[in-house]
């Protein structure tokens, strides 16, 4: 059995699992290893993930939106903003950008189907699974993990090791590099709900002053909903019963849609903002959570975290071809300084519109509302907003192009 790898993604979700199969016709030797056994099934219940337009050009670009859309992909057409009790609103369309949709609305399980089912066709890549990091030792020439040993897997070693394991990256912590986190006091209060009336694939973000409330469209009139709740009070939302719960959302959201009925299982996600010291070492990259974790109004975390891998994945492809060692600073080095720009700009974006909208200062709201307002008569504004949201902005990764590597 092979143990020696070009590259060891650790973290086999929805990061990893893309960067692997971004690289999956480099040639390079690639180790996929990820805790969770693969193929957990999805449910009704599973959360969702809103996927922008640049990152359904990266899929797309992979081969892969076709089997995500036979899967169950809902389009995003139209977002609807506005504030809870104050005047100003936003309404941003598809069709002012000249594309059929602004995001696409996706269950995480159905998603991580379609990755695991290419994932398997990949000569190049072996999945080890489950298994879980014990040690990670990095030489000048070489990078050594260790794994449980209840994997069978023994020590394996790569020139590059990709830390692709969430928030709580065990990656990250075996290289003993400091992350700053930031606690919003707010929890996630994810569920799904089906409206009165049909959703006209529209998307509402509405934000309250314990923190935003969004509610996204699924597939079959359902619509997923993120209520992100002062911490304090999350515990008692979550054992409301299923009809008080539905009251409260009622109250928070309005009847713009009728009566909300048939909600789902509910789960409790703490939030926090969250950014590793360093991205990128000799022989060890970070993407995704891994890197940084920003709060979900927006919808833009795993979006940031896709073009990480589209950028690193276009780098080293590069690297490989002109024969350099993928592993070593210089060429790290440029991911880092290509993905910085794009992570510190989402990372103000969402901290700012939660800072800026979680609060009841009369002038702050005030200015809030004509900027709600000023944005929605502002043509120039509202593209520039649709740009960021969409993924659209900045230096972009030859697959977030819609361009093969």
């Amino acid at each position: 059995m092979n143990k020696d790898f070009d590259i060891i993604i650790v973290g086999g979700g929805l990061a990893g699992a893309s960067l692997a199969i971004a690289l999956g016709d480099s040639g390079l030797r690639i180790a996929v290893v990820e805790a969770a056994p693969f193929g957990a099934p999805a449910g009704f219940d599973g959360r969702t993930v809103a996927l922008n337009y640049g990152s359904r050009r990266i899929f797309a670009a992979l081969g892969l939106w076709e089997r995500i859309v036979s899967l169950g992909a809902c389009p995003i057409e139209r977002i609807h903003i506005s504030d809870r009790g104050r005047f100003g609103f936003t309404r941003l369309e598809a069709a002012s950008m000249g594309v059929e949709a602004l995001g696409y609305v996706v269950e995480i399980g159905v998603l991580g189907q379609a990755l695991q089912q290419a994932l398997r066709g990949l000569a190049n890549v072996r999945l080890i699974a489950p298994a879980r990091l014990q040690q990670l030792t990095i030489t000048g020439e070489s990078a050594t993990v260790t794994l449980d040993a209840e994997s069978g897997a023994g020590p394996l070693t790569a020139r590059l090791v990709v830390g692709a394991d969430g928030t709580r990256s065990a990656v990250r912590a075996a290289a003993d590099i400091a992350d700053e986190t930031t606690d919003y006091r707010q929890t996630a209060i994810v569920a799904n709900v089906t409206p009165e009336r049909p959703h006209g694939f529209t998307a509402y973000e509405r934000f309250t002053s314990s923190g935003p409330l969004a509610l996204l469209p699924k597939i079959e009139n359902r619509m997923a909903v993120v209520w992100s709740a002062r911490s304090q009070d999350a515990d008692g939302l979550m054992a409301l019963s299923d009809a008080e719960f539905l009251r409260g959302l009622q109250a928070r959201f309005g009847n713009r849609l009728g009566r909300l009925t048939q909600l789902g299982k509910r789960q409790a996600h703490p939030l926090a903002l969250t950014e590793a010291a360093e991205h990128v070492r000799p022989r060890l990259a970070l993407v995704g959570n891994a890197a940084h974790t920003v709060h979900p109004v927006a919808g833009q975390g795993f979006n940031l975290g896709l073009r990480d891998v589209a950028a690193l994945a276009e780098i080293l492809v590069d690297s490989a071809r002109a024969g350099d060692d993928i592993g070593t600073l210089s060429v790290l080095n440029e991911f880092a300084a290509w993905r910085q720009n794009d992570d510190r700009a989402v990372m103000r974006f969402t901290n700012g519109l939660v800072r800026i909208f979680s609060n009841d200062f009369t002038p702050l709201a005030l200015a809030r509302g004509l900027g709600l307002t000023l944005v929605d008569l502002a043509p120039p504004l509202k593209r520039a907003l649709l740009r960021r949201t969409m993924g659209l902005s900045g230096r972009l990764p030859r697959l977030a192009r819609g361009l093969t590597i």
